[in-house]
């Protein structure tokens, strides 16, 4: 038969189990932060105070709310626009040097669905995932597989009929055609 010796073991002192649990304590903060920071961009914006998400995946935030009221544009509309994109770096690779006139549809489509939430005098902020905007594809200093971010100001927006009107009369008035404006050159005497 054998016989077991009992070894007696010395107390641990507080000190040792306080160093411990504070070990543990920082461990647990540093693996939070850690996970925190692996964190989809898009992910950690969707939880930002004023961001709304979209059912595709568009988010946006209102700087401006615009006129209460105010109509919204369409697929059919042509809409005046001073924008500023930028990639999540901070960099900007595009923005209007004066208002821009953008037909809804002719756009990335996380830019169209952006323009159809603004109302008249509206200014949002978008955050467009890549398959909302260029997708797969770099497109000159946009890389491949880029979240894009715009700030957009809605000014205003008109049929695409009514442009294509006004386009076709301005062209008549550069070429001299009748039907100019009265005293143009070309245009048709006005008689009193």
């Amino acid at each position: 038969m054998s016989t077991v010796t009992a070894v007696p073991l010395q107390p641990t002192k507080r000190s040792y189990l306080v160093y411990l649990w504070v070990g543990i304590a920082l461990a647990l903060i540093a693996a939070v932060a850690l996970a925190r920071q692996g964190d989809d961009p898009l992910a950690r914006n969707a939880r930002a105070r004023g961001v709304v998400v979209t059912a595709s995946g568009l988010q946006y935030k209102v700087i401006a709310p615009g006129k209460p009221g105010a109509a919204k544009p369409t697929d059919a509309d042509v809409a005046l626009v001073n924008y500023e994109g930028k990639l999540l770096n901070g960099t900007t690779f595009d923005k209007s040097q004066q208002p821009t006139p953008m037909p809804v549809t002719g756009v990335v489509p996380g830019f169209s669905e952006a323009l159809k939430l603004m109302p008249k005098g509206a200014k949002y902020r978008f955050w467009m995932k890549p398959s909302l905007g260029y997708g797969d594809k770099a497109t000159g200093p946009i890389p491949a597989n880029s979240t894009l971010i715009f700030d957009v100001e809605l000014l205003d927006f008109l049929p695409q009929s009514v442009v294509q009107q006004m386009q076709a009369q301005a062209q008549m008035q550069q070429r001299g055609m009748p039907g100019g404006a009265p005293g143009a050159p070309g245009a048709v005497p006005v008689r009193p």
